[in-house]
């Protein structure tokens, strides 16, 4: 059984945010929390979030609810959202381009093995 947990428009870059989800994926759901409680970034405290709440749908599924010990993180990747467009003065008069980037972030996980 799957349960699935999608962040979008989360106001951090995609590359950085890939850097994390890389900790976590395949890892049990109880390690994957441990680990990203001791990373010191701010994508951590985001995936944790986003991760939280894939195991709470998992456990408040109607037809077949999974038992939490038996969770893992089956699939999590990133996708690049919309990105702001600002402009920077520089010198001479010109303008440097600057994107705020987003990131759509997908995690499922699963007691499948």
């Amino acid at each position: 059984m799957e349960a699935r947990a999608v962040l979008k428009y989360a106001k951090i870059s995609p590359r950085k945010t890939r850097q994390v989800v890389d900790l976590v994926r395949g890892k049990a759901v109880d390690e994957a929390l441990n680990i990203l409680q001791f990373t010191p970034k701010k994508a951590a405290r985001i995936v944790e979030k986003t991760l939280r709440s894939a195991v709470a749908n998992a456990l408040n599924r109607e037809e077949d609810a999974a038992n939490e010990e038996d969770l893992f993180v089956k699939e999590a990747f990133v996708d690049g959202g919309i990105a702001f467009k600002r402009i920077r003065p520089m010198p001479r008069g010109a303008a440097g381009h600057i994107l705020k980037r987003m990131s759509h972030i997908t995690l499922v996980v699963s007691d499948e093995t």
